[in-house]
């Protein structure tokens, strides 16, 4: 969980593109399991408006279980299925980074939404790991066995996006994407983009959403998550 302490995670801009590791982008995505409208749609937002300045940077789809990541150069890098928080909800619970995970409510167990500038750093007991949102103790990292029960690797191989709801708000990926794709990527830091599953698109992404044609524009403020 997190220290409390301020990282400075983002490199200067000229060096936030690592070299070239990825060749070609690596899809691990289920069969005939499509990448949302809104997904697409948001990725040419940020690579157009230059939202990221510049630095690599992620979509992350709950409701559709999925993790994009894209280079500096706006180039897809890889796409994969993710494990998120097991409770719905797009804000942390006040508090809860101070907390061992056994001791986290059910209930608290969310995966935040919205705009994060993260990058690898410290923690009480994982060594480095690639924080998301350092102040709320929300970071990706490989899927390990952990409790059998779980069964999170089978979860990440299930086409069924509500099985891949299972953590306690960190997003875990395949080990293999993790390595191939992800750690590569972000050894210079990186910018964040969790869609919401509860609030509203304009909510979230006011500037993204304010770009769209008037009647996405509408859609995106009355509907709480229904785009995605």
């Amino acid at each position: 969980m997190a220290l409390g302490l301020s990282l400075p995670f983002l490199a200067s801009a000229d060096e936030a593109a690592p070299a070239d590791e990825v060749t070609s982008a690596v899809d691990l995505l289920p069969e005939g399991q499509d990448v949302s409208d809104t997904v697409i749609e948001l990725a040419g937002w940020v690579v157009a408006t230059r939202d990221s300045e510049g630095y690599p940077f992620a979509i992350m789809d709950k409701a559709s279980a999925q993790i994009l990541v894209f280079g500096g150069d706006g180039k897809l890098r890889g796409a994969a299925p993710g494990l998120f928080g097991s409770a719905i909800g797009d804000h942390v619970a006040p508090g809860v980074a101070g907390l061992a995970l056994r001791e986290i409510p059910g209930r608290d167990r969310t995966t935040p939404a919205g705009r994060f500038v993260g990058g690898y750093g410290p923690s009480i007991d994982a060594g480095r790991v690639l924080w998301v949102d350092y102040d709320s103790a929300v970071s990706i990292h490989p899927t390990a066995t952990g409790v059998k029960s779980e069964k999170r690797p089978e979860r990440l191989a299930s086409p069924q996006p509500d099985d891949n709801r299972i953590t306690h708000g960190c997003i875990n990926v395949a080990p293999d994407f993790y390595e191939q794709v992800v750690s590569p990527t972000f050894q210079r830091g990186g910018v964040f983009y969790i869609l919401p599953e509860t609030d509203s698109l304009a909510d979230t992404f006011p500037e993204f959403v304010e770009s769209r044609p008037t009647a996405q524009r509408k859609e995106g403020r009355r509907s709480r998550g229904a785009d995605q």
